[in-house]
């Protein structure tokens, strides 16, 4: 699923204390059930799921299953960093558009943007790079930091 936030913080959505606690529990279990997170944030079930189908439309927050990708057969995992030339929006947007990358941000420093990629294989992660990413136009450079270990990966930083 792809999720831009590009907002200022002008355009940022205001939460209320009821919208952030319904964000508070299912971020503690994404599979709560709507009457359970309504007692404990005192509205009924109705009123739960409109909040969080609102909160969903209005790009707040997704509900997804987070999985291993190892255990779906993807055995390599990989940070790229790119430099690009020229506006880094088209660049972004071809990433953004392949099916290995799950993760892409502009940033500032020595890289212009950041890349996540699950490959299969060591072969399919040279791909990805030698014949995708390098081959968008802009790209100047790349660096790959393949993942060894991954020693902590969490979505519950909370609301504020």
């Amino acid at each position: 699923m792809t999720k831009s936030s590009g907002r200022s913080d002008r355009s940022r959505t205001s939460l209320d204390e009821v919208s952030k606690a319904i964000i508070a529990e299912l971020q503690q279990d994404g599979r709560r059930s709507y009457a359970a997170i309504g007692k404990v944030v005192g509205l009924s079930e109705a009123a739960v799921r409109q909040r969080v189908q609102r909160l969903i439309d209005n790009g707040v927050m997704q509900v997804v299953a987070v999985t291993d990708p190892t255990e779906l057969g993807f055995s390599r995992q990989a940070m790229i960093g790119v430099r690009a030339t020229g506006d880094l929006g088209p660049v972004a947007d071809a990433l953004v558009a392949m099916e290995e990358v799950d993760y892409v941000v502009v940033v500032a420093g020595s890289f212009d943007l950041l890349v996540e990629v699950v490959a299969e294989s060591d072969e399919h992660l040279l791909d990805i790079v030698s014949q995708q990413i390098r081959a968008i136009p802009s790209v100047v450079s790349t660096e790959t930091f393949v993942y060894l270990r991954l020693k902590k990966q969490t979505y519950s930083w909370g609301v504020r």
